[in-house]
């Protein structure tokens, strides 16, 4: 069944050709990595709660995620050069990935809600923050001073970074009203600070959702809150290039222009955190906030498959920030029985079996990202929770022999 967008009019611009390949040829290592972070859903949950006209549902097998649900079950395809190409061959997605530090019993230190899990994604801990807090909010700054996270280890190390955040770094018309067209590279910031509210009238629509609404959350955007990639705190520093507006990305893919590593966070509105005011696609609550991070997904997923970056060893990551309480009454979001989605999309996925993409069943978190990560660009000491004996890379999704073993720095060989 080929997906189609409910928003049509995605435009790829760039031949496909080699994504029809099998998952297993190309090059053999991974250079290139794009996380995509989404919000605040489960994978599964005990009361699967889909289609409810109230309280949270679950993502797997829900109708409001079709492109999702399409990745996982083999039926995803997108139209390359006039013929079809099933891009589920490429994926492989875990089925027990869980929050971090989450037990079976759920009786665990609870790491909520979104803005610990970001530091924990980038450093291997959440540093004691438990809010949500912009780095230097007033109502308490959660900055950190130390240089041990995964972008400055990738820098010292001579690999590329860079966090695309949408709505950041936007131009004013002549009435000093916001409106949806980025700044030009050298306007761009370091983006400390919150933001959201409605474009001018006469701006362009959200390109994702066909709306005027902004809303940036410094809480997505890990690097943000260390001191060494974010200008100690200078929004005009020369950290500010490290960040760019998400409609920056479709630039870089077709130039060849992305780093080694890159953090995409769509807004709130795209990332399936916060509902649009009027819905989304004739859907209305819940429903309607999962349909338009889905249908985010369903354009962001093939632009970056697209590229040069993603056929020269890349690897797509959708990734979920936190386990959630489906609603009922003593519900535990943080045991086992609530699972966080996390899907890999790459040309060095581990293969399909029998026609379907690979579920692993290895317990994951946060920390098997980053350790991975770490093995992939060689870069120590293992962070945190990274380094914990029991962490579980992400190997089980990939190719046998993708994922190395060693991690440079301190910590050698594991």
């Amino acid at each position: 069944m080929k997906f189609v967008s409910p928003m049509a009019g995605l435009a790829l611009g760039v031949c496909l050709a080699a994504v029809s390949a099998g998952a297993q040829e190309g090059p053999r290592e991974i250079k290139h990595v794009f996380v995509i972070a989404m919000e605040n859903h489960n994978w599964t949950q005990p009361n699967g709660n889909v289609g409810a006209t109230s309280g949270i549902q679950q993502i797997y097998g829900n109708p409001a995620c079709p492109f999702i649900n399409s990745l996982v079950n083999g039926t995803a395809q997108t139209n390359i050069d006039g013929q079809l190409v099933n891009i589920s061959q490429h994926v492989a997605y875990a089925n027990a990935y869980h929050n971090v530090l989450a037990t079976p019993s759920g009786n665990n230190p609870h790491i909520h809600p979104s803005e610990p899990n970001y530091l924990w994604a980038e450093a291997g801990t959440n540093f004691g923050v438990a809010n949500d807090n912009d780095p230097y909010s007033p109502k308490g700054p959660t900055v950190q001073t130390t240089h041990q996270h995964l972008a400055t280890l990738l820098a010292k190390a001579g690999h590329s970074w860079r966090s695309y955040q949408e709505d950041i770094d936007l131009q004013t018309n002549a009435g000093g009203n916001l409106v949806n067209v980025p700044l030009p590279r050298n306007q761009w910031t370091v983006p400390l600070s919150s933001h959201s509210g409605s474009f001018d009238p006469t701006s362009p629509l959200n390109e994702y959702n066909d709306t005027l609404q902004y809303n940036y959350a410094a809480k997505h955007n890990p690097m943000v809150f260390f001191t060494d990639t974010n200008g100690n705190g200078n929004p005009v520093s020369p950290d500010a290039q490290q960040y760019a507006p998400m409609q920056q990305l479709a630039f870089d893919l077709a130039h060849d222009r992305v780093a080694d590593y890159n953090w995409i966070t769509p807004d709130q509105y795209n990332d399936q955190h916060s509902g649009l005011k009027t819905g989304f696609a004739g859907l209305t609550g819940d429903a309607a906030t999962l349909k338009a991070g889905d249908n985010a997904l369903a354009r962001l997923v093939p632009m970056i498959m697209a590229s040069k970056a993603y056929k020269d060893g890349g690897a797509i990551v959708l990734w979920w920030d936190e386990s959630e309480n489906d609603g009922d009454p003593g519900d535990n979001g943080d045991d086992f029985n609530h699972t966080v989605p996390e899907i890999v999309i790459s040309n060095l996925a581990r293969a399909n079996e029998g026609g379907m993409p690979y579920a692993s069943t290895v317990d994951l978190t946060h920390s098997s990202d980053l350790k991975t990560w770490q093995e992939v660009f060689h870069v120590g000491p293992l962070l945190g929770d990274a380094a914990t004996p029991g962490t579980n890379d992400l190997s089980d999704l990939f190719a046998p022999g993708v994922i190395p073993t060693h991690v440079g720095g301190d910590h050698g060989d594991h």
